[in-house]
């Protein structure tokens, strides 16, 4: 079976190249699916527009999401994610610079399982994003596969 894959949801293309350092950096080698916006990001989980076709069977392990995103805002991820039964339990790990008390806060209540504020320092970001990895990919009891009625 494949390692598990991560859909990385984030639009600056500085912050997507730091985050991909980080990861290999950190030693995780899984599969990372770049999404430039909600619209994309979406589009990969339901198999719709540049992703028509491709296996939804194979869902995300977990979901790194920015709040800030152009087209369709993290927020509104995280709710159509949640509204549908294909996709309404995968973690959602919302991976942004905002330490906005209403954006924690809507996050949680939209149903996100962790809020992560990415740390200035790359030290301290490459081991938050270390840690955060090595619990959704290793240390959590994933969902078994549902069987298809």
């Amino acid at each position: 079976m494949a390692d598990p894959l991560i859909l990385f949801v984030e639009d600056n293309p500085d912050d997507a190249k730091l985050t991909l350092k980080a990861l290999r950096l950190s030693n995780i080698e899984n599969e990372t699916v770049l999404a430039a916006d909600g619209v994309e990001a979406l589009d990969f989980l339901f198999g719709t527009g540049s992703y028509t076709g491709r296996d939804t069977g194979m869902m995300p392990r977990f979901i790194l999401l920015d709040l800030k995103l152009p087209k369709v805002d993290g927020l509104e991820v995280i709710r159509r994610v949640r509204g549908d039964d294909r996709t309404r339990l995968i973690p959602i790990v919302v991976l942004t610079a905002s330490g906005e008390r209403r954006d924690i806060i809507d996050s949680y209540q939209y149903g996100a399982n962790a809020y992560i504020r990415k740390p200035v320092d790359f030290v301290q970001f490459v081991d938050a994003l270390r840690h955060t990895c090595e619990f959704w990919l290793l240390v959590n009891e994933p969902l078994p596969p549902q069987k298809k009625p």
